[in-house]
């Protein structure tokens, strides 16, 4: 167990720091788009396109593992909204509640840790992965929830605004590009290749650093509740508001039912002849374990869920990963190499 947390409390602290210095105001909040920009668009793409070239493309494109961690997506957008949809949560709030369920922070927090505690063989899995919540799970989600209220043409035409989102998306392409190069054998001319090697090795402290900021950010907006005056007692005082349902049964589900299910259904699969290899299948479970994407609290403002709720499963589910994380990687028996 010290092995695996001398990995994870690293990645942890670095949260942490950026949820301090954003909350010290030693980055300014203006700031958080800016750092979040460089992380999406420059650092993370160089560092997905280097996997990306050093992986063989079956392991990039497994379509037996993209079809377990498909099935198991699913499942849990499914089961979420069908648990958590009530008077108090519509179906709007419903269905993102079911994306941070079904979405983890597999960018920017998941391949460089997973890489950590396995060596690059795991990149690949883990890639895969992304390419299925960027298409197809954030897609079905967003369909859901414009399905309040709309008939099917409204939750279709939600479903293809996701979809050109998704690629207008930076991440997948720099997968493909990592891809054409691997299958080509094509290699970058040496001062292009020194670039993305820089940005790249940028990448995970900086992804980190970001989702401190960005978690900070979001628990200052739970915290100012509504508009002064908006809900107040006779004495004209604001009254908090209730806090919103489903909000830790959903990060439960985030942390401990996804990735029990993947592993189930990996399991099943292999036992039914699926050419899933045992490390792949550890890798995704470890995926599946991971806290929920940051980036879902933008989708759900952009559509007009409850950016508070949504903003409450993150940071839920991602204090309580450090520790539910790191025993999933201990009952694995995971044990990274000395100096990885």
């Amino acid at each position: 167990m010290q092995a695996i947390l001398s990995v994870t409390l690293p990645f942890f602290a670095l949260v942490l720091m950026g949820y301090v210095a954003a909350a010290r105001g030693w980055l300014p909040a203006p700031a958080i788009p800016g750092l979040n920009g460089f992380v999406l668009f420059f650092a993370l793409p160089c560092m997905l396109f280097r996997f990306g070239q050093s992986t063989p493309v079956g392991q990039l494109l497994d379509p037996a593992l993209i079809a377990v961690w498909f099935t198991c997506a699913m499942v849990i957008v499914v089961f979420t909204v069908a648990v958590t949809l009530s008077d108090r949560t519509p179906l709007r709030d419903a269905a993102f509640g079911a994306l941070v369920a079904a979405f983890p922070n597999t960018g920017f927090m998941g391949v460089p840790l997973l890489v950590a505690l396995l060596g690059p063989a795991a990149a690949g899995p883990a890639i895969a992965t992304i390419l299925v919540d960027i298409f197809i799970t954030t897609s079905v989600c967003i369909g859901i929830a414009q399905a309040q209220g709309a008939a099917g043409q409204g939750a279709r035409a939600a479903a293809l605004r996701a979809v050109r989102g998704a690629a207008s998306n930076p991440l997948p392409w720099a997968v493909a590009l990592g891809a054409l190069f691997s299958a080509t054998g094509m290699a970058l001319p040496g001062p292009a290749d020194a670039v993305v090697h820089m940005l790249a090795d940028a990448a995970s402290p900086v992804a980190l650093f970001t989702i401190g900021a960005v978690l900070w950010r979001s628990s200052r907006a739970i915290q100012a509740g509504p508009a002064a005056g908006e809900h107040g007692d006779e004495s004209g005082q604001a009254l908090q508001p209730p806090a919103p349902a489903g909000v830790w049964p959903t990060a439960a589900i985030k942390l401990l039912l996804h990735p029990v299910l993947v592993f189930l259904v990996g399991v099943a699969a292999i036992s039914l002849g699926a050419p899933v290899s045992t490390f792949s299948l550890m890798v995704v479970t470890l995926v599946a374990a991971l806290p929920s994407a940051s980036n879902v609290s933008l989708l759900a403002e952009r559509y007009g869920a409850d950016t508070g709720r949504v903003a409450r499963i993150i940071l839920i589910s991602t204090v309580a990963a450090f520790a539910s994380f790191s025993l999933i990687a201990f009952g694995f028996g995971v044990q990274p190499a000395p100096g990885r």
